[in-house]
């Protein structure tokens, strides 16, 4: 995608300034350290297994399930809570984790069982969100997991269409337990080393956590009115 060029920008700062009776000021602004941070305390210290332990008493009150498993037993795995789903339609990420983590052959023996899977198609965004919308599953992988509030993180791409986690009826998502971090603070923290490394922020940036779930005024729960109705994390021992 072409990036974006900015017009007019240091005439529009000058005439701002000028308003506000005051010469521009050009000079960086200064991050401050903070003498506290409390967020940083957070689950500070705990390891990759400790922070799995939180994430699933969370992702419990969230109405999520939670399944671990090894790496040679994730296509085990991920069949039978497809098969618990419902089967009929899938549409993935075009994401090169899915070899890595040979879900490739799994999507496959599921294709050749009968199941309509649909691997998304940046260069046919229609037919790609249409799969998506009639879709029963949406499968993605997480790109950053917190342990706090039982939330995938998910970074756009060409081949990592946003409809794939939102539009289906149920949501898997894939999570690598290299991903794990306690929180929020830990996550802003890589989006930001990242956006330096690449020269630009992605474009959406997805916090999920679980199905949908929306409450009026009467603290009334109802599931599923705007995204999955139901969710099912894989979390994956890649160590």
């Amino acid at each position: 995608m072409a990036q974006g060029t900015i017009q007019g920008k240091d005439r529009f700062l000058k005439n701002v300034a000028n308003s506000l009776g005051r010469k521009r000021i050009t000079e960086p602004v200064e991050i401050p350290a903070w003498s506290k941070e409390p967020h940083r305390e957070v689950f500070k210290g705990m390891d990759q297994n400790e922070l799995l332990d939180q994430f699933i008493l969370q992702s419990d009150k969230i109405h999520t399930n939670v399944v671990v498993t090894e790496f040679d037993k994730l296509n085990t795995v991920f069949g039978e809570v497809v098969e618990q789903m419902g089967k009929e339609s899938i549409v993935h990420w075009k994401d090169p984790r899915f070899e890595e983590f040979g879900l490739t052959a799994a999507l496959a023996d599921e294709k050749e069982a009968g199941t309509d899977v649909f691997e998304w198609d940046a260069d046919n965004p229609k037919k790609s969100i249409a799969k998506a919308e009639k879709a029963n599953i949406g499968v993605t992988f997480s790109d950053i997991t917190l342990a706090e509030s039982g939330t995938v993180v998910l970074i756009s791409d060409s081949g990592k269409g946003r409809s794939v986690s939102l539009l289906p009826k149920r949501y898997i998502a894939i999570i690598p337990k290299s991903t794990m971090v306690p929180r929020m603070t830990q996550a802003t923290d890589r989006i930001s080393e990242m956006a330096k490394e690449n020269g630009r922020m992605p474009s959406c940036i997805n916090f999920i956590s679980g199905p949908s779930n929306s409450a009026d005024i009467e603290l009334r729960l109802v599931v599923g009115v705007h995204g999955p109705v139901q969710a099912t994390y894989i979390v994956i021992d890649d160590k």
